[in-house]
């Protein structure tokens, strides 16, 4: 709303683009502070380091989420910019979901990590799902390119260049 009052005042054409959640290169890998995606990497990484047999994840593994790598985001946001559209909110993503136990073995597997999954129960879930409307988005032509497991390949090597 606040684009589209500033673009009546002003004669501006700024449109808003509301992204799911982001993962890439410069993540935050801190267990403390990131987010599921970035953390999995990490602790599937050190699990292997370490030898261990189990990589124990919060909550039941049943949630549902949706990824978007961040290359596809800019290239969302540069679509949009292209486009001519003067107006609007937009949500940005890959209109599909993966639950918390599909990332997790996406992670131990593109990590090599042999070991098995273990949920934390007494930890929460978080909402059931989290998956946006991105038909808008995709009746104007654009598709997010970077596939799943291809994007946490890439965030891993960023991860074992030094990002953390």
């Amino acid at each position: 709303k606040l684009c589209e009052s500033y673009n009546r005042q002003y004669g501006t054409r700024y449109v808003s683009a509301m992204p799911t959640n982001l993962y890439g290169p410069n993540d935050n890998y801190d267990l403390a502070s990131s987010h599921v995606l970035p953390a999995l990497i990490r602790k599937a990484h050190e699990a292997k380091a370490r030898g261990d047999s189990e990589l124990v994840v919060w909550g039941s593994g049943r949630p549902l989420r949706e990824f978007l790598y961040v290359d596809d985001m800019a290239d969302a946001c540069v679509f949009l910019m292209e486009s001519g559209i003067s107006e609007g909110l937009f949500n940005v993503g890959t209109g599909s979901d993966v639950s918390i136990r599909e990332l997790a073995q996406t992670v131990m597997d593109v990590v090599g990590f042999q070991g098995r999954i273990v949920f934390d129960a007494s930890k929460p879930d978080g909402t059931p799902r989290k998956l946006l409307d991105v038909g808008r988005l995709g009746e104007l032509g654009w598709r997010a390119a970077t596939g799943l497991r291809q994007g946490i390949a890439l965030a891993y090597r960023d991860f074992l260049n030094g990002s953390r």
